[in-house]
């Protein structure tokens, strides 16, 4: 912040594509002390532009938005109007949701169960030059660097167009492992695991775990137990 920027509220532009929700948070910021809403964005793109009409101080980010996401906006904003710092403001704290938001530029991530003082602490220690870390994402954080470095990524070319993610979630049903055991191995949500398992089912025509161990290790991905 430049000289004498803490006297003054911190200008933030709220980004969330549910209207009742981007409501209520701007509702909200309005009875916190220090920080003036001065804008309200229902996309990333509509975030993006109003970033370049306004120069607020902080953005407070959702991630799952139509058009433009969360991750893509913060991207184009740190490039392009770096003077505005991005808090993400989510439901979503697994993995798949917190690192490309961290990698794209954000220097703040909350979820959406976080109270006003949080959010204050969060938009003055991103306008300081530190980060505004929820405590639960600091944990997830020390967790993901204390735990087991994760499996390389499977070299062989993977068949049906198969993603690496999505061969790695074959290769763990391979195992025997359960959603939620492949959850907490590859530090993501069981949603996600959902998702990634619909998706290897609908390329590979698979219809449920039993075939798509047989499949696995037809196409030599995994190997039968031995005995």
């Amino acid at each position: 912040m430049t000289e004498g920027a803490e006297d003054r509220p911190a200008r933030v532009v709220v980004a969330d594509d549910q209207t009742v929700v981007r409501e209520g948070i701007v509702m909200l910021l309005g009875l916190l002390p220090g920080i003036e809403v001065v804008g309200a964005a229902g996309d990333g793109f509509e975030a993006v532009r109003l970033v370049a009409e306004l120069a607020p101080d902080v953005v407070l980010m959702d991630l799952r938005m139509p058009r433009c996401d969360g991750v893509e906006a913060t991207r184009r904003i740190r490039a392009e109007h770096p003077g505005t710092q991005v808090v993400v403001l989510t439901t979503y704290a697994d993995d798949d949701s917190l690192f490309p938001a961290l990698r794209a530029g954000a220097r703040g991530y909350l979820t959406k169960d976080a109270g006003g003082d949080e959010i204050v602490r969060a938009v003055r220690s991103v306008l300081s030059g530190d980060a505004g870390l929820s405590p639960s994402i600091q944990r997830r954080l020390l967790e993901r660097l204390s735990g087991p470095e994760p499996q390389p990524a499977v070299e062989t070319e993977a068949p049906d167009g198969l993603t690496t993610r999505e061969t790695e979630v074959l290769l763990l049903i391979a195992e025997g492992l359960s959603n939620q055991e492949i959850a907490r191995r590859l530090h993501v949500s069981t949603a996600t695991v959902k998702t990634h398992i619909n998706n290897l089912f609908a390329k590979t025509g698979l219809k449920d775990r039993a075939q798509a161990v047989r499949y696995a290790y037809a196409k030599g991905l995994a190997r039968p137990p031995v005995g």
